[in-house]
């Protein structure tokens, strides 16, 4: 096994470091088998993206991680229903389930489970077909919907043995109530009841689009939410089923421990966005809020010091805070990120960014940036020249001047005598950490 997990840590050192591989496998190992990951896989991608879903989901088992698999099957509905000549009817966005519609509806989701199983196996990868006896349901209102479902109960003894036994448990989205009558149930929904029950650390969330759009139909890397909720809902561009789908995100996550996160993603980028830190989607979580105080009076220096030698892997020099002037200092609540601004020249100077080993690829440290960044409308920095943050220092700066020993950055500084300024002070600034 651990000569398997070395090829593949091997095969992934083109999307990232190897160091930052491990890091991601090691935290992800560490949680409860039945906790590592919930995969809501949408009946388009059964349909169109099989192959990259199976390759995804195989690539997982082999570093021995178990996701559990929830599956819908709307377009096939919609083909199979068209083709019986029955009419579909929706209601408030739900599918009007009359007797006639559920018997279409239990055999296009056995019909999708038992495709993606058998697609599992063909491909080595150990799987489980669950299409009964995980979600027990109630009518959600039969005369307004007819055979349609609410969760009320997830059983969850059939995916705790599949997952003891290593294998992926497909589950498709079909409650019964204890009287034993089948129900639809929406997938999105029998998704997020499983989530709920299981806590899992990750969700996920495999789609066409590869994650949340922003305005101009680029891809939002990560939201915090913590600090983006509010300022996101009064987006122009935020309606109709991504606002819904975004403050489902943000109730789901509200019910889960802090640790617990969403990635939206396509099923070939999924190796990317779990286990590297640039990812590749939309990782939302619930984050943590972004506190700015000034001096280091209110700040617990013990956490603080902590903070940046594990962000850094560095020892800070004994006398960093006596001679350190801090202007703004911006920290998480849990002192899992801070940037430490000084003032120089009338300008302020970014002395410190770190975030804990633990929190990095979370996108904690870009919501606090972003927070520091509001504020301060003009910066300066140095990075060293090695430093595997210059990308992003690189696409948030106005401006940079490469050094042998140190690259300075700076945005929002328009007068050349500032730039220069910001470059001699940074080169003869001495360096506060050891080593």
């Amino acid at each position: 096994m651990n000569e398997l997990r070395s090829t593949i840590v091997r095969l992934l050192s083109n999307m990232a470091s190897a160091k930052e591989i491990q890091q991601y496998l090691k935290r992800f190992s560490q949680v409860d088998a039945a906790r590592f990951a919930v995969v809501k896989v949408g009946g388009a991608i059964l349909r169109d993206d099989i192959e990259a879903l199976v390759s995804s989901l195989a690539f997982l088992q082999q570093v021995g991680l178990t996701p559990i698999v929830v599956h819908g099957a709307g377009p096939q509905l919609d083909e199979e229903m068209a083709a019986a000549g029955i009419t579909k009817q929706t209601r408030d966005g739900l599918r009007i389930t009359t007797p006639e519609v559920l018997a279409v509806v239990r055999r296009v989701s056995q019909q999708e489970n038992l495709k993606l199983v058998e697609a599992l196996h063909s491909a080595g990868v150990r799987a489980v077909s669950m299409t009964s006896n995980v979600f027990e349901a109630d009518f959600l209102g039969r005369k307004k919907y007819g055979l349609v479902g609410k969760v009320t109960r997830v059983e969850t003894s059939g995916i705790e043995a599949a997952i003891r036994g290593q294998s992926i448990p497909v589950i498709a989205s079909l409650g019964e109530t204890i009287g034993g009558q089948i129900l639809n149930v929406n997938a999105d929904w029998a998704a997020n009841e499983l989530v709920k029950t299981l806590q899992p650390y990750k969700i996920i969330f495999l789609t066409g689009t590869g994650g949340l759009l922003d305005g101009e139909g680029r891809i939002i890397d990560s939201i915090n939410l913590s600090t983006e909720y509010q300022q996101l809902l009064e987006q122009p561009w935020l309606h109709s089923g991504m606002r819904v789908k975004i403050e489902q995100i943000h109730d789901l996550l509200m019910q889960l421990p802090p640790s617990s996160s969403v990635s939206i993603t396509r099923p070939d980028d999924l190796a990317k966005e779990l286990f590297t830190h640039r990812g590749s989607g939309t990782l939302v979580r619930r984050g943590e809020r972004i506190r700015c105080v000034k001096g280091w009076g209110r700040l617990d220096r013990e956490r603080l010091t902590h903070l940046i030698e594990s962000g850094f892997g560095r020892k800070l020099t004994p006398d960093y805070f006596e001679k350190t002037r801090p202007w703004r200092v911006y920290v998480s609540e849990h002192y899992r990120a801070a940037l430490i601004l000084t003032r120089e020249n009338g300008i302020a100077h970014l002395d410190k960014f770190a975030v804990m080993d633990d929190a990095q690829g979370e996108g904690l440290g870009r919501a606090a940036w972003q927070v520091m960044r509001s504020e301060n409308p003009q910066l300066f920095w140095r990075s060293r020249r090695g430093n595997g943050i210059n990308d992003f220092y690189f696409a948030e700066s106005d401006g940079c001047i490469k050094g042998e020993r140190w690259h300075v950055f700076w945005y929002g500084l328009e007068k050349f005598e500032d730039v220069r300024y910001a470059v001699e002070h940074c080169r003869a600034r001495p360096a506060t950490l050891k080593g």
